[in-house]
């Protein structure tokens, strides 16, 4: 089977990093992030970004390359992506796109909506119009307004609110109308396999706990510390694990209780990422052993 790319999807802690390493080491390819989180330079441990070891084996693209204070998007990640697979296929290597985040995917094989970037002044105002009217109240003017986007919302999502409302106001057009448009996929005309890595849910549990304490000793309470006061609103600030370990900062958890709410957080995390890949990846080949071995055999044998 010949491919363009390889695209390896799959839950935080599933092993699809490593599959990725070793694939490309043995193809001759670039890894390509596909990971929201990794993108941010100051998020290396608490993104669990490959070291800076596994990125001199092979070369690595669209990682740790945005500030935590900017607010990376999904069209940018589209635009950037886009790059990389030009750069990859001009100098003969295989593209490897790995990471969990649902929607970067989406914008390699589907392409996303054209929404229009939001001004500055106009982010300002919604967020000024909300701390003056509080969350209630804001979210009912909202689906007066929207009500066809406000329908898909909860109240307490703050952060799907806020970029719904600035949509509007910086286009006078509901997201849900611009969510109807499609854009061109990163990857059309392109040959792709298409990997979802899903090891069994106890042992990717037994991963996700046993990683993040390893995390917090290898630098994540060191980042944690660093970004105390961040914008809460950035995306960043969503990082696994960064809120519970700016609770403990504050003095309000033990390190060990903060350990612990933060492998909670990330195991329903993973659980929300395997139902958006059974929705939207069905018609992918779903590797479910837990070895990585046993991966790379079954991703060669797909390829061959």
């Amino acid at each position: 089977m010949s491919v363009d790319a390889v695209l390896i999807a799959g839950p935080t802690a599933s092993g699809k990093s490593a599959a990725a390493l070793a694939l490309a080491e043995e193809m001759g390819g670039v890894i390509v992030n596909a990971d929201s989180m990794q993108v941010y330079a100051e998020l290396r441990a608490l993104s669990a970004r490959p070291s800076q070891a596994d990125e001199a084996r092979v070369p690595h693209r669209l990682y740790g390359h945005v500030r935590v204070r900017e607010r990376y998007s999904a069209g940018r990640y589209q635009n950037e992506s886009a790059r990389a697979l030009e750069e990859a296929l001009k100098k003969k290597l295989l593209p490897i796109f790995v990471g969990g985040t649902g929607l970067y995917f989406a914008a390699l094989t589907d392409g996303l909506s054209p929404i229009p970037s939001v001004p500055p002044e106009v982010r300002a105002s919604v967020r000024q119009r909300f701390e003056t009217l509080g969350r209630e109240a804001f979210f009912a003017d909202f689906a007066a307004r929207d009500p066809a986007t406000a329908a898909n919302l909860k109240v307490s999502d703050t952060q799907r609110l806020m970029r719904a409302a600035d949509v509007l106001e910086a286009t006078g057009r509901p997201l849900s109308a611009w969510q109807e448009l499609s854009g061109k996929s990163v990857l059309a005309g392109l040959r792709a396999a298409r990997f979802v890595v899903s090891p069994p849910r106890e042992i990717l549990s037994e991963r996700i706990d046993r990683r993040f304490t390893a995390m917090v000793h290898n630098g994540a309470l060191a980042e944690a510390s660093v970004l105390q006061g961040l914008d809460a609103s950035l995306p960043a600030a969503k990082a696994l694990g960064l809120p519970q370990l700016w609770r403990h900062l504050a003095g309000n958890a033990s390190l060990e209780a903060a350990i612990a709410e933060a492998q909670i957080a990330t195991r329903q995390y993973a659980k929300r990422q395997l139902t958006w890949f059974r929705n939207r990846m069905r018609g992918w080949k779903w590797l479910e052993s837990d070895e990585i071995s046993n991966l790379i055999t079954s991703i060669r044998q797909e390829l061959s």
